[in-house]
């Protein structure tokens, strides 16, 4: 029988285990050569002691030889075959009583021989199904080994466990708060819809009310007497050039403070009777501070002149050109022209191209023959 300590002299689980099952093996083992000698001391007189004793002796030698041996299974397999044959012979002896007594007419049964055969059965039965399942017997390092390995088992386990369980909160929470976000942009746009209607409502109501108003209510002549600020003394609020370049691409209307906005409009009828530029200088200020306001709010350069435009910046003064005349300016030959005339450098190609770009934009025509060339070409 192993011993319960080994060479270390720790107290194993499997030395334990081993020990409890050798304690109840020869438990049973005295309890059957008991009933046995009991049962075949009448028949066998002196040789019953003999007898029963070899019987229970060999039976636990085998149990503890089978596991020295357990191993090596073609060792163990002798071993476990005899210790059968033990079995069933001991557990045979007071079976057989039990059967005698049972046809001898119900004679008194001793509870002893009753349980003999059944707790040697039950014993080599435990010994079947705990064997197997003890191992190998190891040294120390070895089991010191498995347990830091089983240790880093269940750690890595417990941290899997434990990222599932975060993954699982993380996805309930996103999920609550992507239905809140979606509640709340549907309410956000439930109450822009009631605003719209409301307001339209209200325009509604007053447009009726103000044309009826007209009607029953026609202005005076003295209204119209009223008169209006001089040219020189007003500043509008938005410049008028600003004004259709927001109509027109939708960008923020510029500062009406800013130096040279004011008289930006009127780039176009600054030309006095002679034909010439009599302040030309000034309708040079106000171009460049128009550009330098729409190149701010495009997010490109100023133009510059003497340089070669990019194509942003060209699409800017073309847009300038377009729009500084009123009706705004349609012929690419014209715009080609004055973008030269005031010192911006693009060759005709790339200025035809975005002149027809811009009047797409814009839902525009070119009012120009494009079968003919303007002479003047810049090869930049």
């Amino acid at each position: 029988m192993e011993k319960v300590k080994e060479t270390t002299g720790r107290v194993t689980a499997r030395g334990l285990v081993l020990a409890v099952l050798g304690v109840v093996t020869l438990a049973v083992a005295i309890l059957s050569v008991a009933v046995s000698y009991d049962i075949l001391e009448p028949r066998f007189g002196g040789w019953a002691v003999p007898t029963v004793g070899a019987l229970d002796a060999l039976w636990v030698v085998f149990q503890a030889t089978e596991i020295l041996a357990r191993n090596h299974k073609q060792r163990a397999r002798r071993v476990l075959i005899a210790g059968l044959v033990l079995t069933a012979v001991n557990a045979a002896i007071p079976t057989a009583e039990l059967v005698l007594a049972a046809n001898s007419g119900g004679a008194q049964l001793d509870l002893a021989v009753v349980l003999t055969p059944v707790a040697i059965v039950a014993t080599k039965t435990a010994w079947w199904i705990a064997l197997p399942s003890l191992g190998r017997a190891v040294s120390s390092d070895t089991r010191q080994a498995i347990a830091t390995r089983r240790q880093h088992v269940a750690d890595r386990l417990e941290v899997m466990e434990a990222d599932a369980a975060h993954r699982v909160e993380l996805l309930e929470v996103a999920a609550e708060l992507d239905a809140r976000v979606a509640k709340a942009e549907a309410h956000y746009r439930e109450t822009v819809l009631k605003a719209q209607q409301s307001t339209t409502e209200t325009l509604h109501g007053q447009a009726a009310t103000t044309e009826k108003t007209l009607t029953d209510k026609p202005l005076p002549a003295s209204v119209a007497a009223i008169s209006l600020p001089d040219l020189e003394s007003w500043t509008p609020a938005a410049p008028a050039l600003t004004a259709a370049l927001d109509r027109v691409t939708g960008a923020p209307a510029l500062d009406p403070a800013r130096p040279g906005n004011g008289d930006a409009a009127q780039v176009s009828g600054d030309t006095d009777a002679s034909g010439a530029d009599g302040d030309a200088p000034d309708k040079n200020a106000a171009m460049d501070a128009t550009l330098a306001d729409m190149a701010a709010v495009a997010g490109v350069d100023a133009p510059r002149r003497g340089v070669t435009l990019t194509d942003a910046q060209l699409d800017l003064v073309l847009r300038y050109l377009r729009h500084d005349q009123d009706p705004a300016l349609s012929s690419c030959r014209q715009a080609d022209r004055d973008l030269r005339k005031a010192g911006f450098r693009a060759s005709q190609e790339r200025v035809r191209g975005t002149w027809r770009d811009l009047l797409k934009r814009e839902g525009a025509e070119d009012h120009d023959d494009e079968s003919a060339d303007d002479p003047e070409d810049s090869a930049v």
